[in-house]
This record gives C-alpha cells, sequence and structure tokens, in this order.
C-alpha cells in the first residue's frame, strides 16, 4: 500500500512537473522579438596620424590612413557571425532589402565594417554565389557627408551651446582635481611623441593611444618610453577625457545636444517597428568609440571603460504575451563573453517601452538648433 501511494505520489510529481513545463513553454513562446538595433565600433585599424617623433609613418605610405586591418576585417566578421547565430530566428537567411538598413559614418574604417559585418551576419547560401571563386554579395550601406552627419558622428562641435558647456566642465573642480594627476604626463608625452602642449587636445590624447595600441597588436617594436604602464596610463587619459566630453558637469544637458540625438532616432525607429504593416527587423550603425560613449551615457548606462574596436550595442524590442512592448538591452566589449544585459535606471530589465521613454525623455530635444544656441 505504501509502495503504491510513493509511485502515485512520484506519477503526480511528474505530472505536474509536465504541466509547470508545459505552462512555461507557452508562455515563451508568444514572446516575440519585433526590431533590433545595433550600433558598433569600428575594428582593428591603421592609425589616422603618426606622432611628429614615430619611426612607423612607413606603414601609411604601405596600408594607408584609417584603413580597416586584417585583424580588424576579422573583429567585425566575427561580429556578423555573432549576429547571425543570435538572430537565426529572427533574420531571414538571404539579405532582404526591406528588413535591414545599414548606416555607416563616411569613414573608410567604419564603411569596411559595415561591410566585413554584413559578410559575416549573411554567409552566401548555394542559390546566392554568382562567382564560386567569391564567396561575397554586395549589400547596401548608406552615409552622408561628414559636414552632414548630425547622428553618429559625435561629439557634434558645430553646436555652441555644447562647446560652451565643455569649457564649463574642464574648469570645474572636481575636472580639474582628477586631471591634475596627469599634468606632469602631458609633459612626459610632449617631450617624446615631438607634440607641441597645445595641440595635445582629446581627438589627439584618442588618436596617440590608437597609434600606440596598433603598433603593439600589430608588432611593430615601440618606442622605449611606451611601456605598458605609459599605456594604461594613457587608455585612463582617455577615459576621463571621453567623460568629459559627455558627461561629468550637466551631463542631461551635454546629453541633450549629442548621443540623445541618435537614442531618439532608434526610438523612432522602435515606435514604427509596432505597426502590423512594419516590415523593416533592423538598423545597424557603423560608428565609433565616441559614438558609444554619448549614446550610452545619454542612457546613463556607461562603464566608464574605452569601448574596445567592434564593441556593440543592442536594442531589442519584444512584444510580450499580453501585447504590451518591453525593451531589452545588451552591451558586446569582449567577444569570448556573451553580452552584459544593461538596465536602465528606474527601470527593470525588461522595460516597457513607455517607460522606457518617459524615462529618457529628458534627453530628447525638440530642436536640436535653436538649443545650440547660447
Amino acid at each position: 500500500m505504501r509502495s503504491r501511494q510513493l509511485v502515485c505520489g512520484i506519477w503526480s510529481l511528474c505530472f505536474t512537473f509536465c504541466l509547470f513545463c508545459v505552462f512555461l513553454h507557452q508562455t515563451t513562446a508568444k514572446r516575440k522579438l519585433k526590431f533590433v538595433s545595433v550600433v558598433f565600433r569600428h575594428g582593428d585599424l591603421t592609425p589616422q596620424e603618426f606622432f611628429p617623433a614615430d619611426k612607423h609613418k612607413e606603414v601609411a605610405r604601405q596600408h594607408g590612413y584609417g584603413q580597416l586591418t586584417k585583424l580588424g576585417i576579422q573583429q567585425q566578421y566575427e561580429l556578423g557571425q555573432y549576429m547571425r547565430r543570435r538572430y537565426s530566428h529572427f533574420l531571414s537567411v538571404v539579405y532582404k532589402q526591406n528588413e535591414i538598413y545599414v548606416q555607416s559614418t563616411d569613414y573608410d574604417q567604419t564603411l569596411m565594417s559595415a561591410q566585413a559585418s554584413l559578410a559575416g551576419l549573411y554567409p552566401l547560401t548555394q542559390g546566392q554565389i554568382w562567382n564560386p571563386r567569391i564567396l561575397w554579395q554586395p549589400i547596401p550601406v548608406h552615409t552622408v557627408p561628414l559636414s552632414h552627419d548630425n547622428l553618429l558622428y559625435l561629439p557634434f562641435s558645430h553646436c555652441p551651446k555644447y562647446n560652451a558647456l565643455l569649457r564649463e566642465t574642464f574648469a570645474t573642480r572636481d575636472f580639474q582635481r582628477q586631471f591634475k594627476q596627469y599634468r606632469p604626463f602631458l609633459k612626459f608625452l610632449v617631450s617624446h611623441t615631438g607634440y607641441p602642449l597645445k595641440k595635445l587636445n582629446t581627438e589627439r590624447i584618442w588618436k596617440l593611444s590608437d597609434i600606440l595600441q596598433y603598433e603593439d597588436i600589430n608588432n611593430y617594436t615601440l618606442p622605449v618610453w611606451a611601456t605598458r604602464g605609459v599605456r594604461t596610463k594613457l587608455i585612463k587619459l582617455s577615459e576621463l577625457l571621453l567623460q568629459a566630453e559627455f558627461g561629468f558637469h550637466k551631463q542631461i544637458q551635454k546629453s541633450r545636444l549629442q548621443g540623445g540625438i541618435l537614442l531618439k532616432t532608434i526610438l523612432k525607429h522602435i515606435s514604427d517597428a509596432r505597426r502590423p504593416s512594419h516590415q523593416q527587423k533592423m538598423v545597424m550603425y557603423s560608428a565609433h568609440a565616441a559614438t558609444i560613449v554619448a549614446l550610452q551615457m545619454a542612457l546613463n548606462v556607461f562603464n566608464g571603460k574605452l569601448p574596445p574596436y567592434s564593441a556593440c550595442h543592442f536594442f531589442e524590442l519584444y512584444q510580450e504575451k499580453n501585447g504590451q512592448y518591453t525593451i531589452e538591452m545588451y552591451y558586446r566589449n569582449n567577444s569570448l563573453r556573451d553580452p552584459h544585459p544593461l538596465t536602465l535606471p528606474g527601470c527593470k530589465f525588461h522595460c516597457p517601452l513607455e517607460r522606457f521613454t518617459h524615462l529618457v525623455s529628458p534627453v530628447l530635444t525638440q530642436h536640436w538648433t535653436r538649443e545650440c544656441r547660447i
């Protein structure tokens, strides 16, 4: 009798567990991915300039300035492959014009990065092969001249109000306190790079860091002074200056004039994707480290670290089983690990679209040109 009760109890437990699994499957099966927007930094590239004392300037003659390297192509191709795996159930196997739109800044390295990523995202099927020796297909990548780029080529320096905010930031006690420790380091850089002190601005500090990183990764002999400690300190200085560019002081006001512009555009695409007739599934942006930092500052999710090559920020729009729309964000800054889930401050990870829009509304401007005036 006791044995029969035990058997019945086990069967009852199994039946209950099976019902739970069925219920769980039904619950998750009704949750649908509706739209994706990705913003990524380009891959490894040749320097965009060389410091005056650099002994490797012949690289520019051989490979050109700001060109994607073989490593950079591989990084972007692998990013495309990752997106294919991640969205294999969502995107069509073959490229379809109405499903994806790709935009890049008008730089060689970002245009090349977009093309390499698309090659990984859309490997040719048998019916698409047009030349058996060239397993590649052309996919459109859109761009505008840098002088007209008011979306991806950040920071937007043609905004007087932003420039005034930046000057305020550099004059704050907090920034000066943190920057003070780098003053001897700047003199050190001047003495070894050949740059005049007045030309070691934020952009040149970023470029100098990229030059040394390129020469290190590609096995060029580094200058004796460019030790690991010096390169680490240069990255830390770059990160401080990045935070000053887009945050640190009056972050919301800066974001309205910088990263909030891209965020507003992304939210417009997400909002449009709710329409039953909407066919577009993905918008891809190929841009720069500063683009990602400005965007994440506007979202208040920036981790303070310089985005590595091929870093990618994902927005995913879901329709829940009750019809509600939610947004999830992920940040892929290491190709060996799964992307980090990002939670918008003030919301849960599966953030309702209405709540998400409300929370970021302070950084969304309606009249950018008007707000840029002093």
